[in-house]
C-alpha cells in the first residue's frame, strides 16, 4: 500500500504569556493509502493539534509532514476536513454549500454541468438527495454533518480529516452516521484520520488506533491494530470477544498508561 501521510519527528510549540508551551513532541507516524486511523486520548493531549498539522492549518515547530510525497506547507484540496461544527453557510442550500467547495477546486477544469453532477453525486453518497434544496436551519444536526462530509468528499481528497465529527450528536444519530461512514469509506476507499474521544467509535471504525499520552509535550504512547474483519456490523460486534479485548486495551491505556509513552 502507498504511504499517503508521513509525519517525521514533529513537534509543536506555542508562545503564550507564560512562555513557550510544547503541545506535541517526537511525533512519528505513517498512514497508508486507504487506511482509517483514529487519534484518541484525554482532552489536551494534542489530537486536534496533530490533525490541524496534517490539514496544513498550522505548521510544525520542528519536523516534517508529507501527503502523497509532497511536503505539507498549508491547506490543500488533497486534504478534506470535517469539523465537529459543520461550518455550513446558513444562507446557502445544502447543494450550494457543497457546490461552493466543488467550484473552488474544479471550477477551472470542468463545465458547470460537471460541477453540478459532482455535487449531486456527493450528496447522494451521504443519502441527502432529498435535502438538496433545503437550508441548514431546515435540517437536523446529523444531516448538517452529512452535508459537511459530502462537501469534503466532493473535493476528492487524498485524505479525509475528521475532528470529532459526531461528538455533538445524540447517541442514536451518532451510531447511524458511524454506520454510514463505514459504508462511505468502503465505497470510496478513502484514507481517513479521525480525532475521537469515543473508544467504541474508534474500535468500530479504525484499522489502527493511535493513543496519545497526556499533554503538555504529548506524544504517541501506543498504536493498536484493529484486526476485525470488514465489513463490520455493530450488532455482531456487541458479542464479539475480540472486539471487547481491543476495547479493553484502549481503555487500559487511557486510564492506566496514558502518562508515559511505550518504551
Amino acid at each position: 500500500m502507498n504511504k499517503y501521510v508521513n509525519i517525521e519527528n514533529v513537534a509543536m510549540r506555542f508562545e503564550t504569556k507564560k512562555g513557550t508551551f510544547e503541545a506535541l513532541r517526537d511525533i512519528n507516524l505513517t498512514i497508508a493509502e486507504g487506511e482509517f486511523v483514529s487519534l484518541i486520548g484525554h482532552s489536551g493531549c494534542g489530537k486536534s493539534t496533530l490533525l490541524n498539522l496534517i490539514a496544513g492549518l498550522t505548521l510544525p515547530s520542528d519536523g516534517y509532514l508529507f501527503c502523497n510525497g509532497r511536503e505539507i506547507a498549508g491547506p490543500g484540496p488533497d486534504r478534506g476536513v470535517v469539523f465537529q461544527n459543520h461550518s455550513l453557510l446558513p444562507w446557502l442550500t445544502c447543494f450550494d454549500n457543497v457546490y461552493l467547495a466543488v467550484e473552488r477546486v474544479f471550477g477551472d477544469k470542468e463545465t458547470k454541468k460537471q460541477l453540478q453532477e459532482r455535487t449531486h453525486a456527493a450528496l447522494k453518497l451521504v443519502g441527502l438527495t432529498h435535502a438538496t434544496h433545503k437550508y441548514p436551519k431546515e435540517i437536523s444536526g446529523g444531516m448538517k454533518q452529512r452535508v459537511g462530509i459530502a462537501r469534503a468528499l466532493a473535493m476528492k481528497p487524498q485524505v479525509l480529516l475528521m475532528d470529532e465529527p459526531f461528538g455533538a450528536l445524540d447517541a442514536l444519530t451518532r451510531a447511524h452516521l458511524q454506520d454510514e461512514l463505514l459504508k462511505i469509506v468502503a465505497d470510496t476507499k478513502a484514507t481517513v484520520v479521525m480525532v475521537t474521544h469515543d473508544v467504541d467509535e474508534a474500535v468500530l471504525l479504525s484499522d489502527r488506533i493511535v493513543m496519545m499520552t497526556n499533554g503538555p509535550s504529548a506524544t504517541i504512547g501506543e498504536i493498536l491494530t484493529v484486526d476485525l474483519a470488514k465489513p463490520r456490523d455493530r450488532m455482531q460486534l456487541a458479542n464479539d470477544a475480540h472486539y471487547h479485548h481491543l476495547r479493553s486495551v484502549v481503555l487500559e491505556f487511557l486510564y492506566k498508561k496514558h502518562l508515559r509513552p511505550a518504551a
